[in-house]
């Protein structure tokens, strides 16, 4: 691809990434506005590829960027099938089965109330506790805690939290229900799929692990923000990085139609061996970001930046397979709302819907419900 052909490239992305740009008429039709805001233009689709009605496309016969555009926006996607995640309600009963199950008092305890359920068939009391079981804390204390940990808390600061609820809890503790609950999570969401674009973008984040130099290398969809795969790395440039590309495509459950990095050679690699093909639809790889301007990975940068943060909290990570990155994965695509998806977590921008006031302890509470699934 020439270097006249990549600027269109990369002008379709913005015009992609504008609402309201891109119009979906038929399955073979969308309309997309002109960017100097002078008319529209029909891009269709016909046996011998994409058409358009700009002058670029029409006059010179080249791939104009408002087929890039439709080739690369949502408006291709197929609706999007929404998931919903619903807080788990006790239908029969624990000892024999029966429906004829109602609510009866509440048991109190030290560390919280859990509802109380009478069988009428078989005249036996029970209560259900999904995922919480045998724990001494409540299931608000818990999530709370998970909550003010990845909103950025040190473990310390969340323990002198809780003290001023009245729980003395230690700060190991905590550690532990995160590597509990992050390991019974992650396991659960890998399960469902996320409807993400077509575009995505790679980069690493410099850190340190028991003080040695790491790369962390993520793949984040481009207009959910819905970070797909990471990976850790010894070095920046030379480390295989092909695992993070293979992870990706098989989280989402497709390759994308374009692939945007920064020049290393190992993200060049690792798209040859995982997204190359002579085939059509082909992946584009645009490997020349600029730090300003319409093609930028301020994107990347941002989510770069709220792993920074956490990093900076814990002073440092103390092992590679930490589940405090896997956490903060979990948490920035399920349960942190984002200003630039107008309040919607990257989950919801791929339509799954986790519902219910505490959003943690619905997800924890399906995760252990469907555990051996």
């Amino acid at each position: 691809m020439n270097k006249t052909a990549i600027n269109r490239q990369q002008a379709g992305l913005v015009i992609a990434n504008i609402d309201g740009a891109i119009k979906r008429i038929s399955e073979l039709k969308y309309v997309v506005k002109s960017q100097k805001g002078n008319g529209d233009y029909d891009v269709c689709s016909t046996d011998l590829g994409w058409i358009c009605s700009c002058p670029d496309h029409k006059f010179r016969g080249v791939k104009c960027k408002h087929i890039f555009a439709v080739e690369i926006s949502f408006a291709l996607h197929r609706e999007v099938e929404v998931a919903r995640i619903a807080p788990l309600t006790t239908t029969t009963c624990i000892y024999c089965n029966s429906s004829n199950i109602v609510k009866d008092g509440l048991r109190h305890n030290k560390y919280g109330d859990i509802q109380k359920y009478n069988c009428r068939n078989c005249n036996h009391y029970f209560t259900i506790n999904f995922g919480f079981e045998k724990m001494k804390s409540s299931p608000q204390t818990i999530t709370s805690a998970l909550q003010l940990y990845f909103t950025g808390e040190s473990l310390r600061n969340v323990q002198k939290f809780l003290k001023l609820q009245g729980l003395k809890i230690n700060h190991n503790t905590i550690y532990k229900w995160i590597k509990k609950y992050v390991t019974l999570m992650a396991r659960y969401l890998e399960q469902i799929k996320p409807n993400v674009s077509d575009a995505w973008r790679a980069d690493e984040l410099y850190l340190k692990i028991r003080g040695n130099p790491k790369y962390l290398f993520a793949l984040m969809d481009d207009q959910t923000r819905f970070w797909i795969a990471q990976q850790v790395a010894d070095t920046k440039y030379t480390s295989n990085i092909q695992p993070l590309f293979k992870d990706a495509k098989e989280i989402a459950g497709k390759r994308p139609n374009t692939m945007i990095t920064d020049g290393a050679p190992n993200f060049a690699d690792a798209f040859k061996k995982e997204f190359f093909t002579i085939s059509n639809p082909r992946t584009r790889h645009i490997a020349h970001i600029r730090l300003q301007g319409d093609h930028n990975n301020n994107k990347m940068e941002r989510m770069n930046g709220e792993v920074r943060d956490r990093e900076k909290t814990m002073r440092g990570l103390k092992k590679t397979d930490t589940p405090v990155l896997a956490g903060y994965q979990i948490y920035h695509n399920y349960f942190r709302q984002h200003e630039a998806l107008k309040g919607k977590t990257p989950a919801e921008k791929c339509g799954i819907i986790i519902e219910g006031e505490n959003k943690w302890k619905t997800v924890i509470e399906n995760a252990s419900s469907k555990k051996a699934v």
